[in-house]
């Protein structure tokens, strides 16, 4: 996949990788600044309105025209002046900016190839919804998360994570490209009708590398057997895959009620949106449990509702962190094969401090499904906040590994990681990133940023947090974070009030 870049005088621009240069030499641009220049380089000579480049810098967000003004001023004096003696960067009073400088235009460097690894590795794409039914575009993604929940179980397989195989959700790519993107060398394809109590599924194991498939088959059963219809196809995999084994992961629980299992589908999509998203989710969850008073997955993310809940009024409040717990607990007491149930609990458990249990309870999830990314940025975030800040960096690498285009909270976790290890550089480039930027990860950008001394865009970020978090304070943030080592937590502590951010 080719990105531009942007060619102009000594500079070259590259949106995509986040970096200008002058002469082959990084020049320091803030996140703020690369946005609003390639806005203007990407259209020389037209002149791009203040609101225009405002949603650029800020989409979704009401800032103060000055901002804008601050970021073209800082832009001017990092480029210095064009080769007519003239500004790369003019203003059109009361209206914008134009770009002056002759822009030529290229392809830039393909994404560097993921490296193999060392075991059969698979991504599972999303099943099509063959049906004439929109709504039955559920049931087919609900399917094909559960095959990558049952497939990852397999020790003797490399997985790729939920999130990362639903980037490719109605596109057309050959898999050639998908498993290099992914850096697998299996797929596995498929399509899936629901219709009148009866599914019918598609399933093909395609070999990326040779284009071969390795296994195909057709099922026409009762919507009772789906689960059933999950074991076989995931056997067939591992047959394919690693051939036949004397041990099998042990079973998982599942739904009782095929209603319960779409609420839940449903709700997932919703767990890392906005707080309207979170309570809309929580209504479906609420709903799938009163169906499947026994389905583990749905008081999992129940708990994981809770969380967001926590994450979205600015820090953990009593009654909210032991419902999350309780059900946490209740979900693992059900299914405690789940993995996904494990890491949840444990996670929480270490924001209750009951650390060894906590431990426990991530070792058993990792036991239990090697695969699960998740685990791994989870277990990155407590080591971190432990003082293993090498080790927490290794969990972090291996989550992305698993899910190269993960959910916007992997970018906050290996950004606090970053800036642990005193990389400070890294941190703000992680934390600088579309996928992160508008989420609470900017008080870890603006600590960086002060660690670095660049104090001016340290306060300006701190500002924009705390429109989105006016209740914060370092105190209640020490106090409820599970830090296990002192000087770990005075070092962010450090970063915090040369930022600014209030005590």
């Amino acid at each position: 996949m080719q990105a531009s870049r942007f060619a102009f005088g000594p500079f070259v621009l590259d949106p995509g990788a986040g970096t200008l240069l002058r002469n082959d030499v990084p020049v320091a641009v803030s996140y703020r600044g690369l946005k609003l220049l390639a806005a203007l380089v990407g259209r020389p000579g037209e002149i791009l309105g203040k609101a225009e480049l405002m949603d650029t810098a800020w989409p979704g967000m009401a800032v103060e025209e000055g901002n804008l003004t601050v970021q073209i001023a800082q832009l001017r004096k990092l480029l210095g002046p064009a080769a007519n003696g003239g500004e790369w960067i003019i203003t059109v009073p009361r209206v914008g900016y134009r770009f002056t400088g002759a822009v030529e235009q290229a392809g830039g460097a393909m994404r560097e190839p993921l490296p193999p690894p060392d075991k059969p590795s698979i991504a599972i794409l999303p099943f099509v919804n063959v049906s004439n039914e929109p709504e039955q575009e559920f049931f087919a993604d609900g399917l094909t998360e559960d095959l990558i929940t049952d497939l990852s179980r397999h020790s003797g397989l490399f997985v790729i994570a939920r999130n990362s195989a639903f980037a490719y959700k109605g596109k057309a790519m050959d898999v050639r490209g998908i498993a290099e993107d992914l850096g697998v060398r299996y797929l596995l394809e498929g399509s899936a009708r629901r219709a009148g109590g009866r599914v019918r599924i598609n399933a093909q194991l395609v070999d990326a590398t040779s284009g071969d498939h390795l296994w195909a088959e057709r099922f026409d059963r009762s919507l009772d057997d789906i689960f059933a219809v999950q074991d076989e196809i995931t056997g067939k995999i591992v047959e394919a895959l690693l051939g036949r084994l004397r041990a099998q992961p042990p079973r998982r629980n599942r739904p009782r009620n095929i209603e319960a299992h779409d609420l839940c589908v449903r709700a997932r999509k919703l767990m890392d949106d906005s707080p309207q998203a979170a309570r809309e989710a929580h209504l479906m969850l609420t709903r799938a449990v009163s169906l499947d008073p026994h389905y583990a997955e749905a008081y999992r993310w129940l708990a994981v509702n809770h969380w967001m809940g926590w994450i979205h009024s600015g820090g953990p409040a009593e009654p909210i962190r032991s419902a999350a717990l309780e059900l946490a607990r209740k979900a693992v007491a059900i299914d405690p094969n789940d993995a996904g149930c494990r890491w949840i609990l444990a996670y929480l458990l270490a924001y209750e401090r009951s650390f060894a249990e906590a431990d426990a309870e991530f070792a058993k999830a990792i036991e239990l499904d090697p695969n699960e990314a998740d685990t791994w940025a989870a277990l990155s975030d407590i080591a971190v906040l432990a003082g293993r800040v090498e080790e927490g960096l290794e969990h972090i690498r291996k989550a992305f590994r698993l899910n190269p285009f993960p959910a916007s909270w992997y970018y906050l976790t290996l950004g606090q990681a970053q800036y642990a290890a005193g990389d400070y550089e890294a941190a703000v480039e992680t934390l600088s990133r579309e996928e992160t930027y508008r989420t609470s990860s900017r008080r870890f950008l603006a600590a960086s940023l002060a660690q670095l001394r660049r104090l001016d865009e340290a306060r300006a970020e701190v500002e924009l947090f705390l429109v989105g978090n006016p209740n914060f304070s370092i105190r209640h943030w020490a106090a409820t974070e599970p830090f296990r080592d002192d000087a770990t937590l005075e070092h962010f502590v450090d970063g915090y009030r040369k930022a600014g951010l209030p005590d």
